[in-house]
């Protein structure tokens, strides 16, 4: 079970990582699109824009919010509403987060579920998109990877308040708590 669950943490750091690079991959695509903007005002022959910046920037976007969410679950960093679980009796407050945890691994199983049905219904009709012929499948393929990743987390977060291990880790928090 600790394998299992070592496993998952260690996919979510790769989770927090891989979002962290789209959202600097989205940065750099915005501020080349800002200097090109930029630089055709001044040189006839620069082009107006990046013809693909708008659209690749929303499946960054789509990734980085994905991508960070298994992570950002496990280091607590997610708005929870507490007032139930704070408010209950010690007793139930275990089997309040085992049952919060579940709704979410559910949730978060038929998102999933849906996101490969999407993606795969896409590739299989060959859709791409009208800006830049992209095959769709891939950005809505990354989304679900990521959604994945927080499915398997919520799982994580089931087996540990079950079996009342610590829920969060503060270790892959961006900064410590001394700070």
């Amino acid at each position: 079970m600790r394998a299992l669950l070592d496993g998952i943490d260690r996919l979510s750091r790769l989770d927090g990582w891989i979002g962290g690079g789209c959202l600097l991959a989205l940065t750099l695509l915005m501020l080349c699109e800002i200097g090109t903007r930029f630089l055709s005002n001044f040189l006839p022959f620069f082009p107006a824009s990046i013809p693909v910046a708008w659209e690749y920037s929303s499946y960054l976007m789509a990734a980085s919010f994905t991508f960070g969410a298994a992570m950002t679950l496990r280091a607590g960093g997610h708005v929870r509403v507490t007032l139930l679980i704070g408010k209950a009796p010690p007793a139930l407050r275990r089997p309040l987060e085992v049952l919060a945890a579940l709704l979410g691994f559910a949730f978060m199983s038929f998102l999933t579920y849906a996101m490969v049905r999407f993606a795969w219904g896409s590739f299989s009709r060959g859709q791409t998109s009208v800006s830049s012929d992209t095959p769709v499948w891939f950005p809505q393929a990354v989304v679900t990877f990521g959604m994945l990743l927080l499915t398997l987390q919520y799982l994580a977060r089931v087996i540990q308040a079950a079996l009342g291990l610590p829920l969060e880790d503060h270790s892959m928090k961006a900064a410590s708590p001394a700070d």
